[in-house]
């Protein structure tokens, strides 16, 4: 909504806190010229409640008169006129309630904090030595009454409020006039002119967050709004989280605003202090004392170092926690190489496995047709095995196969790669290598493995093996690798259909050789 519309819902709304009929007429009366002290005091009579009230407080330390006060108007004649008032508009209002907060709305809280805005505006017009202090208590006492207002009103939109400003990020003001579309000050003002109040209590309500907004020419309005806005400052030294900022903001407003020295403003906070705690008892407030300003900053310096040491531990725990983090990282990484380099493997021999030869093959395939470059298959398998594991038991039959792949390794070049193909079969992959040079590789293949004695547990055993070799040029043959592992192993059945423990190449034009052109 417009601001204009929220002030029309508000002053329509049945939710609008009802202005006590005490208040109501003690208004009306007091903006009257020819009304005095007899006529005040007499309205207060009629109410008992009221009245006792009234003559409590004026009996209390706050005033310390020698002798007993019995009647409202001995109280009105020793204490004053505008000082009456100001009690009885504190108690009326002290007991408005609002209507739709529910539970939402910290009714104690909000007068604590409203009583605390007017004593700090009574003393600091009291060490100003201007106007009066009496007006300027009701005006600081309800310069939040729009809070209240927004409560009852919009019960929903007061609860988002809350939510969105608690941790004292963002302005209050500009959240209002976002979620809302008026900001309390504004919606206290406009309600308080409704129920009569005089200029002098509704403006300083309307500027008390922004006096510099205040364009006005009279002093006295001028005066009200800067006094209230520095009560406001006080309350936050009590009331906020961050009571140093607020108790520097104080330090600054009352010097730039009023020419307080530091003694003028110690002086201010020390008995706001001594009558917060005596008048909200007064009031029927039941809350904990407040504790000097000086054990407040305390307990605020301790907590904010606290808040830095519990920060440094975080910050500790943090930069621990990142490098184990970067350590797990590094470890895991290490680790899943591992996994991927086993996912390779054949667990038995440690070399790599038929699945990788599979996806390697088509890889270097694919690289040789690019490059334009020949490729070699190595096919081979170990003569009459099956007898041999038959004979000798599996056991030896692995350890001959883990030894031989060692054999192996150390004929192959670096970037050979050698794989196990299935049981007692092997696949050596030659990169950029013809057909003719596999051919002389798998002989030297074959004739170490002949001429090699394994021993396990001290027991000689010798085996032979059959090659097999095939070569292409993918780019020119327009081969695939499902060709080049057909020749080869046709070329390794040749090898062993004619005698086992030789070396057959395979030719694409006349078929098969047992030795290369």
């Amino acid at each position: 909504m417009e601001k204009d519309e929220v002030i029309k819902f508000v002053l329509k709304s049945e939710s609008l806190p009802t202005l006590p009929a005490v208040a109501w007429k003690l208004v009306s009366i007091s903006s009257q010229e020819e009304i005095g002290m007899k006529e005040i005091a007499n309205l207060v009579s009629k109410d008992a409640s009221l009245s006792a009230k009234v003559l409590k407080i004026a009996n209390s330390a706050l005033y310390n008169f020698p002798v007993k006060i019995n009647n409202v108007h001995q109280a009105a004649s020793r204490i004053g006129l505008n000082a009456i008032r100001s009690l009885v508009l504190s108690f009326s209002f002290l007991s408005m309630k609002v209507k739709n907060g529910k539970d939402i709305f910290d009714y104690e809280k909000f007068w604590e904090r409203s009583l605390s805005n007017a004593v700090a505006a009574k003393l600091i017009v009291t060490e100003s030595g201007k106007f009066n202090g009496e007006e300027v208590f009701i005006a600081g006492l309800l310069q939040d009454i729009g809070v209240l207002i927004v409560a009852s009103c919009f019960p929903q939109e007061y609860a988002r409020l809350l939510t969105e400003t608690t941790n004292g990020e963002k302005d209050t003001i500009e959240m209002e006039e976002h979620i809302i579309g008026a900001d309390h000050a504004c919606i206290g003002y406009e309600v308080t002119k409704r129920w009569g109040f005089p200029p002098e209590l509704s403006i300083p309500i309307y500027y008390h967050h922004r006096p510099h907004d205040y364009k006005g020419n009279d002093n006295k309005h001028r005066f009200a709004i800067n006094v209230v806005y520095l009560s406001g400052i006080f309350a936050n030294i009590l009331c906020s989280n961050n009571p140093k900022w607020y108790h520097q903001r104080f330090l600054e407003v009352s010097k730039e605003t009023f020419g307080f020295d530091e003694k003028v403003v110690s002086r201010i906070l020390e008995h706001a202090i001594t009558e917060i705690n005596q008048t909200t008892a007064l009031f029927g407030l039941h809350t904990k004392e407040y504790k000097s300003i000086e054990e407040i900053l305390q307990e605020a310096n301790t907590s904010l170092s606290s808040i830095n040491l519990t920060y440094d531990q975080i910050n500790r725990e943090l930069i621990d926690t990142k490098e184990r983090l970067q350590k797990l990282t590094k470890e895991l990484e290490e680790k899943n190489k591992h996994l991927e380099k086993l996912a390779q493997l054949d667990s038995l021999t440690e070399v790599y496995n038929h699945g990788c030869f599979q996806k390697m093959l088509g890889n270097q395939v694919s690289l040789a047709t690019r490059n334009i470059l020949p490729l070699s298959l190595i096919m081979l398998d170990i003569d009459n095995f099956k007898n041999f594991n038959d004979n000798y038991g599996h056991p030896v039959g692995d350890a001959i196969l883990k030894e031989l792949c060692t054999l192996m390794k150390k004929s192959l070049r670096d970037y050979d790669m050698l794989f196990r193909y299935g049981g007692e079969e092997f696949a050596i992959l030659l990169i950029d290598t013809s057909d003719r040079d596999a051919w002389f590789m798998a002989e030297r293949l074959r004739e170490s493995i002949a001429g090699h004695t394994f021993i396990i547990h001290n027991h000689k055993y010798n085996v032979t093996a059959s090659f097999g070799v095939a070569g292409i040029i993918p780019a020119l043959d327009d081969l695939t690798k499902k060709d080049l592992i057909v020749f080869a192993d046709a070329a390794l059945f040749e090898s062993k259909k004619v005698g086992r423990n030789k070396v057959t190449v395979y030719d694409q034009k006349k078929y098969l050789l047992a030795q290369p052109l």
